[in-house]
């Protein structure tokens, strides 16, 4: 479906032909040969580098080479024509028709169009969200969230084999608080005065209700019990109690992981023992005293002997500890494990979608990916930045529930979950971004949710419209399909084609580059060409979809037909439901 790939096969088919008759030396590597749209469409619809990259291996002057390639080209029956560019690029014009051929394909394949092959089913795993499991998800969470669910589905669309991953962070000091704040909560619950929260324990009213759950189900079994006997059995409640939690929040997001893996699992497996064994085998540990960090000294740095492991022959900046003095794991130590675990069950590709507070922690760990899979694993971190929520341009800071940070479930329930996932996909993930609650629902072309949500309601009234207006033409996709398109002829119509056109690449290309954002970003951009074509209808009754010409008014449908399924197969990725009308 990918019309560039198309003409980039029929460009090095060209090239085959050349070396065949003997015009070209033969074996030329067209490697780097690429089909793009041009910069601008004043230069046509799409441009060729293949007589730049060649001309050198095929001792040609790249002009010269252009216009033998350009000359094979013009007579495509898809071709309008052809034209040798500056040093060497080839623009191609594409006829009418050929852009009509592109709207029956979006019509004929319905949502589906833009699905891809070119993931060629390769396992992928995305691990997104993964936060402590010590409360409800925050605003930034969802950002997180979003990334990693579109970028799952997208990669999906592209052809890969994609597993959706949350790895609990179970093994950390921090479940130990959560099983003590728990602890108090539980007392509370049996009609203990608890006062205030002490320092060092979370205050949230969401313990209140594992407390009372606790107590239900296991009376008064915990009072009076030293800390060593119930610490453990209360870790283990209170860590399902608040996964519960996080998954009905993420749940209301629309965000369904097929896989947790847990930390504490991990470690007591002796998986994280594997891993250190196996990097000491390859010599890649040993015991050392790390320089001071300049800055603030991060947690892990001991000014005494320590395990270490040589990060920096990997990419990394220093070399990491694995051990701390007391003997226990760091977090990286269990971080490794936890990815030389995906990569055997089977992960080459890991894509992991971390707060942008992580960021000084991707080269380790990828260091450490190198070093366990031998380089065979490939591993990208896609670091999302702050989320800023407003509320008519006013800083929003405290939840009602946790006390301290806005609740993801609060922000949902505010505005929809369709929004917050279209709104967290209006910047790229390492930007920072502004969540403005009362824009967020505006009915106003600024408001990107709005705009391309109004561009499919609109096409959707526009069938409305036509049953009752014009109930001799067939709307349903089999007898668009028959339709003549021979009466598409006006600039923005063709336009509007081009782009719907472009869907497939945008698909693969943000596969690809694990860029989820663009489809927003296209998406808006869609939406605009369509709302201009509907606006030029209203300033010019020719110009409208439905006219008395029932023959136009049947090819225009057939057009507004592709813009709706385009929109609703890049809201499908987005995770976002199509409206028929705005209320």
């Amino acid at each position: 479906m990918n019309l560039f790939r198309d003409f980039q096969y029929e460009i090095i088919k060209v090239i085959e032909d050349l070396e065949q008759e003997g015009l070209l030396p033969r074996g030329l590597d067209t490697a780097r040969v690429a089909c793009e749209p041009p910069r601008e469409a004043a230069y046509g619809d799409v441009t060729t580098n293949v007589a730049m990259v060649l001309a050198k291996p095929a001792q040609r002057n790249p002009r010269e080479l252009a216009a033998l390639v350009a000359e094979r080209l013009g007579i495509h029956h898809a071709v309008e024509k052809a034209i040798v560019a500056g040093p060497g690029f080839i623009n191609l014009t594409l006829a009418r028709t050929f852009w009509h051929g592109r709207l029956r394909d979006v019509v004929e394949a319905g949502t589906a169009y833009g699905d891809s092959t070119v993931g060629a089913g390769r396992e992928v795993n995305v691990e997104y969200v993964s936060a402590n499991p010590t409360g409800p998800m925050h605003v930034g969470h969802a950002r997180g969230a979003v990334v990693g669910d579109v970028l799952a589905a997208l990669l999906a669309k592209a052809g890969f084999d994609v597993t959706k991953e949350y790895y609990v962070n179970d093994a950390g000091a921090q479940v130990d608080v959560l099983a003590r704040s728990l602890h108090l909560r539980y007392r509370e619950a049996l009609g203990e005065t608890i006062g205030a929260v002490p320092e060092g324990l979370y205050p949230g009213e969401y313990l209140k209700e594992a407390g009372h759950a606790l107590a239900r189900r296991d009376g008064e079994k915990w009072l009076g019990e030293p800390e060593d006997v119930w610490l453990a059995p209360l870790r283990a409640f209170a860590i399902d109690a608040m996964m519960t939690m996080i998954c009905d929040d993420l749940a209301a997001l629309g965000v369904v992981h097929d896989v947790f893996s847990s930390e504490r699992a991990l470690v007591e497996s002796g998986r994280v023992d594997e891993a250190f064994r196996l990097l000491e085998d390859r010599g890649l540990i040993y015991t050392g005293v790390l320089d001071p960090p300049k800055g603030m000294t991060p947690e892990d740095w001991e000014p005494r002997p320590q395990t270490l492991f040589r990060s920096t022959e990997f990419g990394d900046d220093v070399d990491r500890p694995l051990r701390k003095s007391d003997g226990t794991w760091t977090y990286f130590a269990s971080d490794a494990a936890y990815h030389l675990d995906k990569f055997r069950r089977g992960f080459a590709i890991m894509i992991d979608v971390w707060g942008a507070d992580h960021g000084g922690y991707v080269k380790r760990v990828a260091a450490a990916v190198n070093a366990l899979t031998e380089g065979k694993g490939a591993l990208d971190v896609k670091l999302c930045q702050l989320v800023s929520l407003l509320d008519a341009g006013e800083p929003v800071k405290m939840s009602k529930r946790a006390g301290t940070f806005v609740t993801l479930k609060e922000v949902v329930d505010e505005v929809g979950k369709d929004v917050v996932r279209f709104i967290m996909l209006t910047r790229s993930n390492d930007a920072t971004l502004d969540f403005d609650l009362r824009k967020a629902v505006e009915q106003t072309r600024d408001n990107p949710v709005f705009y391309v949500q109004y561009a499919h309601a609109r096409a959707c009234s526009v069938f409305r419209n036509a049953a009752t207006e014009m109930p001799n033409i067939a709307t349903d996709d089999s007898s668009l399909l028959n339709v003549s398109l021979d009466s598409l002829t006006a600039v923005e119509e063709i336009d509007l084609i081009r782009l719907m056109a472009g869907w497939p690449r945008i698909v693969e290309g943000a596969a690809e580059a694990h860029e989820p954002h663009r489809i927003a970003y296209y998406l808006q951009e869609l939406a605009a060409a369509f709302h201009g074509l509907w606006n030029k209808g209203n300033a010019d009754s020719d110009a409208r979809f439905l006219v008395a010409d029932e023959a136009r008014a049947a090819a225009r449908l057939a057009l507004v037909r592709g813009l709706q399924l385009v929109i609703a197969s890049g809201l499908q990725v987005l995770g976002v439901k199509p409206v028929e009308e705005m209320h």
